[in-house]
């Protein structure tokens, strides 16, 4: 049995996860419920990011206290989550007071291994909004490809990291104005100190991404760069440094020690050693994230484990996806331009058209657009034609003709073995694929191995089978039971509740989260298995104007609906 850390990107908590948002943490369900098939021990994480200046000053418009605003937001989110079915070990949140020391013993233990140090900086001050500016409310030209709107921090066109004064003609993101610069005092990670290290590692990784191994070391190629630890706001983790008594943790920082924050949360109150985990080289683990996030993930915080002198184990995979588009156009909260989670979960509340429709777009290898034509499409003639119906059929017609029991088959013919060698080919590959971290992909053969089932079931045809050789209608429907329920156990990650459905018609000893899938196609069903009660439908499909109606009725009312339910700092 092996171990496992599975973690997805900690979503800011000043607004409601949209689709492009909740990717990440569905993801790293899947991969749980998946790895736990396959018999791995999994610790799955994440947790809402509370800290940071965007929530200090929806607090002050409000005059009320940061905390009122996250425990609202994170209660709410984490809600949603459950009603999106996304089971993690761990949901944790960086107000949590594990995570708070945690945090600030990391920082300790490298400030006294000599990884950090003080010195006084020039930041941008407004003397408007008399505050100083963090990073991300500086707006201004990127040095590098020109962008307009590049942040303090990071461009969002090239992804360069940067300072605001690297930026040309920097502004104030809350009022507009130009800032002045002003002189304070700072503490830094010095990333130059593992730069080859660093190096070394990402060089030899044999596992990792290439696209995420060639971006990573570019940065370093251009030479590693002190990080600011600390920032001028009061809303965040009081800085641990001595002197440091107005400044808290930068919030970047903060939320990458999240997930050995809630990992060892999760394991203490289960019994377990957080070292077990975290410095067993066995261990894997894992990241789930968007790809503006590469350069904290596979620079920064493998740099800060290096840094801190005990074993931990490194990244073993940092799957970074591309953007999911609304209809061809990024998802914007201030135009209302996309889907946000609650609002999907109003428009059909089963959580797995969602989550199958999500795996389905995902974006492994470029951009891709959510439509609701596609998503009509992929519910309508994947998830309802070609799956939900071969169940119907199968189990119709054992309900019919065997009195509800898996029948005893007979010998296998040629039909029978070539359309299960190639189920088997198929099978192999979605788990290949699926330890590649290319879910997308591993649905497709999903979706041919339930082709494969329709394509034997009408060649065999048992309805008239039956008529002249019981046997082989016997083995017929013995065979396709056994294909849909292996179809709907490989399912079972990315639909939980349909999978659970289908189990339900079977009168098994264990339940489906129980079951240890082998390495090669198997029969699970066994001669005198019985159907239990009415057969209903799996998936239900869409009606045909759908489309037009979400677009022109439906999503406008339930916006607004959405609203009165949303907590007032998740309003927009």
């Amino acid at each position: 049995m092996g171990k496992w850390i599975i973690a997805a990107a900690w979503p800011y908590i000043n607004s409601v996860p949209h689709l492009g948002t909740i990717l990440h943490l569905l993801t790293a369900d899947v991969y749980t419920r998946f790895l736990k098939q396959l018999g791995e021990e999994v610790v799955s994480v994440s947790g809402s990011d509370e800290h940071g200046t965007p929530i200090e000053l929806e607090a002050k418009k409000r005059s009320i206290e940061p905390i009122q605003l996250t425990n609202e937001a994170h209660n709410y989110v984490a809600d949603l989550l459950d009603r999106f079915n996304i089971k993690l070990s761990n949901y944790s949140r960086t107000e949590s007071e594990e995570h708070k020391k945690f945090v600030s013993d990391f920082l300790v233990k490298l400030e006294k291994r000599g990884f950090i140090y003080v010195k006084e900086q020039v930041l941008p001050y407004c003397e408007y909004d008399q505050m100083f500016l963090p990073d991300r409310f500086v707006v201004g030209t990127c040095p590098r490809c020109g962008y307009p709107e590049a942040r303090g921090d990071q461009c969002d066109n090239c992804g360069a990291l940067l300072d605001p004064t690297d930026l040309i003609n920097p502004r104030c993101a809350l009022c507009g104005r130009k800032p002045v610069f002003k002189t304070t005092l700072h503490w830094f990670f010095d990333l130059k100190k593992v730069e080859d290290d660093l190096r070394r590692w990402l060089e030899s990784h044999e596992n990792l991404d290439e696209k995420v191994k060639n971006y990573a070391l570019s940065w370093i190629k251009e030479g590693l760069r002190p990080r600011s630890l600390t920032r001028d706001n009061k809303w965040g983790i009081k800085a641990p440094f001595k002197g440091a008594d107005n400044k808290t943790v930068y919030v970047w920082f903060d939320a990458l020690l999240g997930y050995l924050s809630a990992s060892k949360e999760y394991l203490e109150k289960n019994g377990k050693k957080f070292e077990d985990f975290w410095f067993n080289k066995e261990t894997k683990t894992v990241y789930f994230i968007g790809k503006d996030n590469i350069p904290f993930h596979a620079v920064i915080l493998p740099a800060m484990l290096l840094a801190s002198g005990d074993p931990y184990v490194l990244p073993y995979q940092i799957p970074a996806t591309e953007y999911i588009l609304y209809e061809g156009e990024k998802f914007s909260k201030s135009k209302r331009i996309g889907l946000w989670i609650d609002e999907a979960l109003e428009i059909i509340p089963d959580s797995d058209y969602w989550r199958y429709s999500l795996m389905r777009i995902r974006p492994e290898e470029r951009d891709t657009n959510f439509s609701w034509r596609e998503f009509h499409r992929i519910i309508n003639a994947e998830l309802n034609d070609n799956i939900g119906n071969l169940i119907h059929r199968v189990l119709s017609f054992i309900k019919r003709y065997f009195d509800s029991v898996v029948p005893e088959p007979g010998e296998f013919d040629e039909t029978d073995r070539e359309t299960w060698s190639a189920i088997d080919q198929n099978y192999r590959k979605y788990i290949d694929l699926m330890l590649s971290f290319k879910p997308k992909q591993a649905l497709d053969r999903i979706l041919e191995i339930s082709k494969l089932g329709n394509q034997y079931l009408n060649k065999k045809a048992p309805w008239d089978e039956i008529k002249r050789d019981r046997i082989r209608a016997s083995t017929t429907l013995y065979i396709s039971v056994n294909i849909t329920t292996l179809i709907m156990l490989l399912l079972y990650p990315f639909t939980p509740r349909a999978s659970e459905r289908y189990w339900r018609f079977f009168d098994f000893k264990h339940s489906i989260d129980e079951i240890v899938i082998p390495k090669k196609a198997f029969y699970s069903i066994e001669p005198g298995t019985k159907i239990m009660g009415e057969i209903t439908p799996i998936f239900t499909k869409l009606p045909e104007d759908f489309i037009e109606r979400v677009q022109r009725e439906i999503l406008p009312k339930i916006r607004e609906k959405i609203q009165e339910k949303r907590p007032k700092s998740l309003r927009f």
